[in-house]
């Protein structure tokens, strides 16, 4: 049995009860904001929706289950947030548009008085809440940690997951200050949040970063481009090859012409040196070679020369 169930009386059937039950709830989420959880009384949400008491009680044994019930409904509709902040269409602007759909699409969601309800008790009385905890704070850490890892690619997961973490933990404080204040004063502070996160965001995913990996990429598409077209049987000087595996790490070739099998005869050369100096901040940043060659697609032996030239 789900943990809606456990908190109803019964489930509504009908069109009409269910259009009741959403009555209540979002009545309910109405009343706890105005008079708060603790003053607010089942017949005070009752007399609100124009329901009797009865009714109330037909679904609800409490206030409590009213709660939970909307509880569980804002998870449902907090996912849905997530996946629309985090989207990948969103993920690829540029930091200043990103940041500012992130924003706006939460404040829209927070503009319904039964998420910002529950993200005001939440933070104020925890102890009421029965399916919400800090999991669910970290869903939105691990959405926002991937949007990260997709606008730099050469960041750790462990990285992507700390300036998440301090991204979402700062902004849940300050959107606690902003929906609790007036309306000319929750303006300037979400101006604020705006301003603090391009500031955090732009030396980590900045629009230079996002062009510089996209630089390395067509770098290395031209390179793997040149390497097929010089890349020749050794025996027969056929170029109608293909890649058969590897042997010691290295890509292995087979001729259609003859049946000659060869090991990569072609080192990729002529990188840009910004790509160069990148995988070597990597590998100032502890990463192996092979994390080096995974994260940015530069092969781990040409990466090897240009750390013994560094030494050199």
């Amino acid at each position: 049995m789900t943990d809606e169930k456990l908190s109803m009386r019964r489930q509504p059937k009908q069109k009409r009860s269910q259009e009741r039950v959403n009555k209540i709830l979002d009545t309910a989420a109405e009343v706890f904001l105005e008079m708060g959880f603790d003053a607010a009384t089942t017949h005070d949400i009752a007399a609100r929706a124009n329901t009797a008491i009865g009714s109330l009680y037909q679904f609800f044994p409490d206030k409590l289950a009213i709660f939970h019930a909307l509880e569980l409904r804002h998870i449902q509709q907090g996912r849905i947030l997530g996946s629309q902040m985090f989207a990948s269409e969103i993920a690829q602007l540029p930091l200043e548009e990103f940041i500012e759909q992130m924003v706006e699409k939460c404040l829209k969601f927070f503009e319904n008085p039964a998420p910002k309800v529950m993200f005001i008790q939440y933070f104020t009385n925890s102890t009421i809440f029965k399916s919400i905890d800090e999991s669910f704070t970290q869903e939105f850490v691990k959405g926002l940690a991937k949007v990260l890892s997709l606008r730099n690619p050469s960041l750790t997961p462990q990285k992507c997951h700390l300036i998440a973490e301090v991204c979402t933990q700062s902004g849940n404080a300050l959107l606690l200050l902003a929906l609790r204040s007036d309306h000319s004063y929750r303006l300037k502070i979400i101006s604020e949040i705006k301003h603090l996160l391009r500031a955090y965001l732009h030396p980590h995913v900045g629009d230079e970063v996002m062009h510089n990996h996209q630089m390395m990429n067509i770098a290395q598409v031209k390179d793997d481009r040149k390497e097929r077209e010089n890349q020749k049987c050794p025996q027969c000087g056929s170029q109608n090859i293909s890649k058969n595996g590897h042997r010691d790490r290295k890509q292995r070739y087979i001729c259609k012409e003859c049946g000659k099998q060869f090991l990569e005869t072609y080192s990729p050369k002529g990188y840009p040196e910004e790509v160069k100096q990148r995988c070597l901040d990597l590998y100032r940043e502890g990463m192996s070679f092979r994390g080096i060659e995974k994260k940015t697609g530069i092969s781990h032996n040409t990466v090897i020369n240009w750390v013994k030239q560094l030494r050199d």
